[in-house]
């Protein structure tokens, strides 16, 4: 699995990404629809279709170790692209009409969702958000507002996370229903959006689980994606480390290889190092998930020391690369700009690092315990 993955890699996304550099110095988008759809095509035909959707829609419910190696994977390229056949886990939570609407429209690639939980004064510290949702007859009454969400320019419709008097309540909202969205400038590639909620009226059906039950689907949401953080970080970073090593033994300095120097070679090992102990903390993390074990601790260590591992690893290679690097006609630089982001979104560094103290003061996780 991993190497036909790493085949469809190299043979249909690497050669693409001369052409993603450029649309983002003409100030275009990655890829062109028509590019994406051929691609989505392409995978699908070669079985890469549904790979953590359940059997009974049509998928190939690889487990979360496989899932993890093939995002290791789908990591070695800045070309964005996602398998199809793919739905946001907390969907799965749709009932009835739900189903039909949002849930299957989903997976088959006709709708697209977003994730709309952050505020601008509620991040992490999602019990705080601010937005509300109030009753009004059958139907409920939306205010508030969102901000760096996640494809919340292209989605037609959006997970809303809203403060009810039973408490925090998701919402699937249509944006026919009336909320607007507004594009933030980012300084990588990811493309994020503020909401806004002006009394948008939301049917009574369109509540997504309990009400009052949103946090928890939130944060089941929020779990399974911390693993996935890290395992794209080991791709990026594997590539990266590739590109080190093979200009360091074409670069001259003083008449050797830069790859016979000491203070090369050592970034070099460290960088190894590094990558090496995050992939297997993240595939340990990902083989609790699996097998149905509590796996909150170890996700957090996966993704803090992923997440780090990935920018140490690329401010490296860029020093390796010298002022070939810090150009635009290297991936170097975009890869700097994007790699940043891991250690904020999805959970910041500081957060992993209170969780995981937390979690060892109070006694959830115990030192030195193996596959408990």
């Amino acid at each position: 699995m991993r190497d036909t993955i790493r085949s469809f890699v190299d043979r249909e996304l690497k050669p693409l990404e001369e052409g993603v550099l450029r649309n983002e110095r003409s100030g275009l988008a990655p890829l062109e629809p028509g590019i994406l759809r051929d691609l989505q095509e392409k995978a699908r035909a070669a079985g890469f279709w549904g790979i953590t959707l359940p059997e009974e829609y049509g998928g190939i419910a690889l487990g979360a170790v496989m899932h993890s190696i093939v995002e290791m994977e789908l990591g070695r390229t800045f070309v964005p692209f996602r398998f199809g056949g793919e739905a946001d886990n907390i969907l799965f939570a749709c009932t009835g009409q739900q189903r039909d609407s949002y849930l299957l429209p989903t997976i088959a690639g006709e709708r697209r969702a977003c994730f709309a939980l952050t505020e601008p004064g509620a991040g992490s510290d999602a019990r705080n958000i601010r937005a509300t949702a109030r009753r009004d007859g059958g139907d409920w009454v939306i205010n508030g507002e969102k901000t760096f969400i996640t494809g919340g320019s292209e989605a037609d419709f959006c997970i809303l996370f809203a403060r009810t008097g039973e408490g925090i309540t998701a919402f699937l909202v249509d944006r026919e229903m009336g909320w607007k969205s507004s594009p933030i400038p980012l300084m990588g590639q990811r493309l994020c959006a503020s909401l806004s909620f002006e009394d948008v009226r939301v049917p009574g059906s369109n509540v997504l689980g309990e009400v009052g039950g949103g946090l928890d689907l939130a944060l089941s949401w929020i779990g399974q994606k911390r693993y996935v953080i890290p395992s794209m970080a080991i791709g990026a970073a594997e590539r990266l480390l590739g590109m080190a090593i093979d200009y360091a033994r074409v670069r001259q300095s003083m008449g050797h290889p830069i790859a016979h120097y000491q203070a090369i070679q050592w970034q070099i090992a460290d960088s190894e190092v590094e990558i090496e102990s995050a992939k297997w903390l993240t595939l340990h993390a990902a083989w609790r998930v699996e097998r149905g074990m509590d796996a909150r601790h170890a996700i957090s260590i996966a993704k803090l020391h992923g997440s780090v591992m990935a920018n140490q690893v690329v401010d490296r290679v860029m020093q390796i690369h010298g002022a070939m690097g810090y150009t635009k006609e290297l991936p170097v630089e975009r890869w700097y700009r994007d790699l940043r982001v891991m250690r904020i979104y999805e959970g910041t560094d500081e957060i992993q690092r209170r969780t995981i103290a937390r979690n060892l003061i109070k006694g959830h996780a115990k030192l030195g315990s193996i596959g408990e």
